[in-house]
């Protein structure tokens, strides 16, 4: 794999830490900026806002733009929202940091992935993107448990200034390693209109494949989200358990991202037919084991690896079907996802006050892993189609 993905993936490693340590700095931020953690749980949905309404927007402000420049500058910009969030006392200006954070994020995501599948051969673009996505799961297993302990011990504003640490070398990296232009990036007129790029979203086989990952990651959100009260309170472990809980789930997606990178290009309908299954029934057997903490940690690792193999298969269609928008399909692969990130824990949320309990987040990542495979499996076919066959260059 080029090594320009490798620097790409770094700067993603940063931005999925911070999108995801929040939730543990929240006790903390709360009675330091003088509101409650209820209200400050309110940076998480600005965050996931953010990255929804971002995506589409700033890859279109970012189509005119060379990819190194356009890159960099997201990366300057998350910067300089953590530092300005680093130093504030104020929980409205903290807000819109995390909403400038969001768009940073979001725009350097939509065009990473366009540029990420750019710099390899069309039969490797499984492989560039599990390189890419490698960034997201090893925030889940160091980033996220490394803010919690800067947090832990010298305060949430520590957190905030090692993310933003972390931005330097990446975009130091992205400036002297990335090419000038995304490779393959536009024709010598210039980029393609951006009228006949949206219009690809009237496609049905793209929006059966969005609608899917977007319906896989919102149940990957859902039961990861409230994971630690079946680890403290189902399965009856302490408190320090959940970090390992969490560890393991993120050591799990690394796997699956990377296996799933090599079989996406090759056998995308394999990954689909298999995993899509196992995914479904272990979301529910994680509420059986409460008694067997070893295989409730077991089972915590495999889901990690089924639900970023077969998320990071769908982000792969996504870009394959989204071959009419080399500019704008990064974008709607991410807004994809982020929709199922932010819907996921609200849907995992209205199960908590059933007599499911804490189980219940776990039995609507079932649910909706259900209601995926119900749209998936009929048309299979036309989700893991090569779209050369219909007229798209390959």
């Amino acid at each position: 794999m080029p090594f320009p993905l490798y620097l790409l993936a770094l700067t993603v490693f940063a931005m999925g830490t911070s999108e995801f340590m929040l939730a543990g700095l929240l006790p903390d931020i709360a009675p330091d900026l003088d509101v409650t953690v209820g209200t400050a749980a309110a940076l998480t949905t600005a965050y996931a806002i953010g990255m929804v309404v971002g995506a589409p927007l700033m890859a279109g402000l970012a189509r005119n733009v060379p990819g190194r420049s356009g890159l960099s500058a997201f990366v300057l910009l998350f910067l300089a929202a953590h530092a300005v969030g680093a130093v504030t006392g104020s929980f409205p200006v903290l807000i819109a940091t995390r909403v400038v954070a969001a768009l940073a994020n979001a725009g350097f995501l939509a065009v990473a992935l366009t540029t990420a599948t750019a710099l390899v051969p069309s039969d490797k673009k499984g492989r560039a993107l599990a390189v890419l996505l490698s960034g997201t799961t090893v925030a889940t297993v160091a980033g996220v448990p490394g803010g919690s302990l800067l947090g832990a011990l010298f305060g949430w504003r520590a957190a905030f200034w090692a993310v933003a640490a972390l931005c330097v070398p990446a975009a130091v990296g992205i400036l002297a390693g990335m090419p000038a232009r995304r490779p393959r990036e536009h024709a010598a007129d210039g980029p393609p209109a951006l009228r006949p790029e949206l219009a690809q979203l009237k496609r049905p086989r793209l929006l059966v494949v969005m609608l899917v990952g977007a319906l896989v990651n919102a149940a990957t959100f859902a039961g990861f989200t409230f994971l630690a009260p079946v680890v403290t309170d189902a399965a009856g472990l302490g408190e320090l358990w959940v970090p390992v809980a969490l560890v393991l789930f993120g050591a799990g997606s690394f796997a699956g991202v990377t296996v799933a990178g090599r079989l996406s290009d090759r056998r995308p309908g394999s990954v689909l037919v298999v995993g899509g299954p196992l995914l479904l029934v272990g979301w529910p057997a994680l509420a059986l084991p409460a008694g067997e903490p070893a295989v409730l940690l077991l089972l915590v690792f495999l889901q990690g690896a089924l639900s970023f193999a077969l998320g990071g298969t769908l982000i792969t269609r996504v870009l394959h079907e989204a071959w009419g928008a080399p500019t704008m399909g990064g974008s709607y692969a991410t807004a994809a996802l982020n929709v199922g990130a932010a819907v996921g824990p609200l849907v995992a949320a209205t199960t908590l006050g059933t007599p499911l309990g804490c189980h219940g987040p776990l039995w609507a990542s079932g649910s909706l892993v259900l209601l995926a495979l119900l749209v998936a499996l009929p048309l299979r076919g036309v989700i893991t189609a090569d779209p050369g066959r219909s007229g798209a260059p390959r």
